[in-house]
């Protein structure tokens, strides 16, 4: 069914989801900056159950105010699950870290101990500056054409190069072979991989 909104129905649906919002925040204790995101979810999901309101069963303030609690208790529920399989409240980087103190959540955190850490992350942020430096002075000592090689080879297949007249396939794959050996006497080992990415 299409209903034509006035400006007071706009103003209605705005406030009761303003004000949804701020009753979930609250409830699930989100830092404040949380309450538009809700507040934006919540409409989203009121907008579109907007076409089943009848205007005889009564108030638009009433109906927005049931579709606005219901679609809260499913975030609620649904943020309570992902709390527990954590294990424990989700924390925002950027919200401060208490009241007096207002440096993000993410400046306290050493690289050792954040959730890169504890999803397996294989190096911290000054590993991986010292291992770009390495491969940077690794490249710096080859010839013109093999660093741009290089360069190529970290964003086309070889393919795509024999493509760019690089050279035959069989002769780019020489070439690897013997890039291989260099960058390692240079120091870099099995890190060939990590040329691709730098």
């Amino acid at each position: 069914m299409r209903i034509e909104l006035s400006p007071d129905h706009v103003d209605t649906i705005i406030t009761e989801a303003e004000a949804a919002a701020g009753r979930l925040q609250r409830k699930l204790g989100l830092p404040a900056c949380d309450r538009e995101d809700l507040a934006q979810d919540l409409l989203i999901d009121l907008l579109r159950r907007l076409p089943a309101y009848d205007p005889a069963r009564g108030s638009l303030g009433a109906f927005a105010g049931l579709i606005l609690r219901n679609q809260s208790s499913r975030i609620a529920l649904r943020m309570r699950r992902e709390r527990r399989a954590w294990g424990g409240p989700m924390l925002s980087l950027d919200a401060p870290i208490r009241e007096d103190d207002t440096r993000p959540l993410a400046e306290t955190i050493a690289d050792d101990q954040g959730l890169g850490a504890w999803l397996g992350q294989s190096a911290t942020a000054i590993e991986h500056t010292e291992r770009r430096c390495a491969i940077e002075g690794a490249l710096g000592q080859l010839p013109e054409d093999d660093r741009r090689l290089c360069a190529a080879l970290s964003t086309r297949s070889v393919s795509a190069l024999v493509a760019d007249g690089f050279g035959s396939r069989s002769a780019l794959y020489r070439r690897l072979a013997d890039l291989r050996h260099v960058l390692t006497a240079h120091g870099l080992g099995p890190a060939w991989d990590d040329l691709a990415s730098a």
